[in-house]
């Protein structure tokens, strides 16, 4: 395991949520558990399990309907600049070239342009983009557009980082490559990371944990923890011990699903047309 920090903290203690419809449902069903500062977080599951519901409370975006939900201790009822989100869209800005992007932040903030404009090419710098600074999004590829966006959360410094499915549009190269990329970044900042995936592969490269999420309404089935030493070499995907996490995960996962699409049938009310 690493060396953890406190700042970055984060502790769900109960956390239920409805989401209105035409018919309201429950997204989340009490969930409990604690992440501590600097850790990184693999969230996985069927799809529709609420992974993403989950990130959204956590930055501030969906008020839990239940439980209680903090961050370094302080209540979560907003957004804030403590807590940082990285979709798997980017949402750069198309008329603003890649420097202006990630400097946009600290312009809401009332930075000056002179300091703004000089500390996001230090963080294109450190997510390897020296030299696109004038690049508008439409210039660049895929990951090249991750990395900013990247840059443009990682420059307001803050505690915690969420991250909904980041890499699922690359293709694989380019997928490897921002895994290590953020592996890198991880271990010189040091954020909370929580990192929703579908990939059990990018899951167990990734994080310290991964949490294991039941079908709708989601809940933590099991917390896994990943004990294989830091850093991960590429080839680590056919270790014994990684083979084994991978197995298991997998076998949790796969039985949610069979769970979801019963329960799907059951209440849909299905009824299979006798043969006369």
């Amino acid at each position: 395991m690493t060396d953890r920090n406190d700042a970055g903290r984060i502790d769900l203690r109960d956390i239920s949520i409805h989401l209105p419809g035409k018919v309201r449902f429950e997204a989340l069903r009490q969930i409990t558990t604690r992440i501590d500062g600097g850790e990184f977080i693999s969230i996985i599951g069927p799809s529709g399990c609420g992974k993403s519901t989950l990130l959204n409370a956590v930055a501030g975006y969906l008020a839990p309907s239940g439980g209680q939900l903090r961050v370094d201790g302080e209540p979560v009822d907003g957004p804030g600049p403590d807590r940082g989100m990285v979709f798997q869209q980017n949402s750069l800005l198309p008329w603003r070239t890649a420097l202006d992007n990630v400097a946009f932040g600290l312009k809401m903030s009332g930075v000056p342009r002179g300091e703004r404009l000089s500390r996001a090419a230090e963080f294109l710098e450190f997510v390897g983009l020296k030299g696109f600074e004038d690049r508008y999004p439409a210039q660049l590829s895929g990951g090249m557009q991750q990395r900013v966006e990247i840059a443009r959360v990682l420059i307001n410094h803050p505690r915690v980082v969420l991250m909904d499915e980041p890499f699922g549009a690359l293709d694989a190269q380019t997928r490897e490559r921002m895994q290590q990329l953020l592996l890198d970044i991880w271990g010189r900042l040091r954020p909370t990371v929580l990192f929703v995936t579908h990939d059990i592969d990018e899951a167990l490269i990734l994080a310290d944990r991964v949490l294991v999420m039941t079908h709708r309404p989601g809940q933590v089935r099991e917390e896994i923890v990943v004990d294989l030493p830091r850093p991960r070499p590429e080839d680590i995907i056919v270790a014994p011990e990684f083979i084994a996490l991978k197995k298991r995960c997998l076998a949790l996962v796969q039985d949610e699903v069979r769970k979801s699409l019963i329960g799907g049938l059951e209440a849909a009310r299905i009824e299979l047309p006798v043969e006369a």
